[in-house]
């Protein structure tokens, strides 16, 4: 059965898009068959994989609103054992349309829509990545309800916890209330420039507020991490040879270790 995690921070330019689209193609490419959902209205890691217009038949949006089979929302890429499920701005409207269903529909329950869809497809997967967008939304909502645990990208730069008090207390209150099992996976260190003082000021902050909680593996920043995308790669197909190829692979192995696989 697959294990569900999403990545998720709401503040933006973290590199959770970044880590997501990495994240998923590592895994696969060490033989575990993974599904990326792409819960972000601006389709950023739909793009990143080099999925056009013209392929997406249905996206998230539809696979969460209408009765359609997960299957038909899911596209098969040409990376090793990785597959996604694309977004489009339709997504943008996901708030308007569950308000007009809970109208319509007093047993509505708006933040399990994506759980019930997984359901279909956990058996065949290893892992389903979700990367969020950065707020706290429906969209965002689902994927904790639909989560085993979170991966909360933090980059090395001044300011790097603010806002994460307020994820915290999300994520408590989806343990509490709707999905006891949440757990926060790791703590992941992004964009590290090493030579400023302040990215390793920021991990030693990060580290004595997380303890354990956060990943050996830090993500440099990189010119070659930012120029994959728009090549419609991930960077372990883009350059194979690169450092950030090496740190995804081990961010993908402390993945698997912490599962005990």
């Amino acid at each position: 059965m697959a294990k569900i995690i999403s990545l998720v921070n709401q503040k933006g330019g973290v590199g959770k898009t970044t880590s997501s689209i990495n994240l998923a193609a590592a895994l696969g490419k060490l033989g575990k068959k993974t599904l990326l959902i792409d819960l972000d209205s601006q389709g950023n890691a739909t793009t990143g994989l080099g999925v056009t217009n013209t392929q997406i038949v249905h996206d998230v949006y539809d696979l969460i609103t209408r009765d359609i089979s997960i299957n038909e929302a899911i596209i098969k890429t040409p990376f090793d054992n990785l597959d996604m499920i694309p977004s489009t701005i339709n997504l943008a409207g996901i708030d308007v349309e569950f308000v007009k269903k809970m109208l319509d529909d007093n047993t509505f329950r708006q933040n399990e829509q994506l759980k019930n869809k997984l359901a279909e497809v956990r058996d065949y997967y290893d892992y389903i990545i979700i990367d969020c967008q950065p707020s706290l939304g429906i969209s965002t909502m689902n994927a904790l309800v639909a989560s085993d645990s979170v991966i909360i990208p933090v980059q090395c730069e001044y300011y790097a916890l603010e806002g994460i008090t307020q994820l915290l207390v999300t994520i408590m209150m989806v343990q509490s209330d709707i999905n006891p099992k949440l757990q926060i996976e790791g703590v992941l260190l992004t964009m590290l420039d090493g030579r400023t003082n302040i990215g390793l000021e920021v991990i030693e902050e990060i580290k004595s507020y997380f303890k354990n909680k956060v990943f050996n593996t830090i993500i440099p920043r990189l010119v070659r991490l930012v120029e994959a995308p728009s090549h419609g790669k991930p960077i372990c197909y883009y350059d194979p040879e690169s450092r950030a190829t090496e740190a995804y692979n081990n961010l993908a192995k402390e993945v698997i270790k912490r599962d005990g696989n």
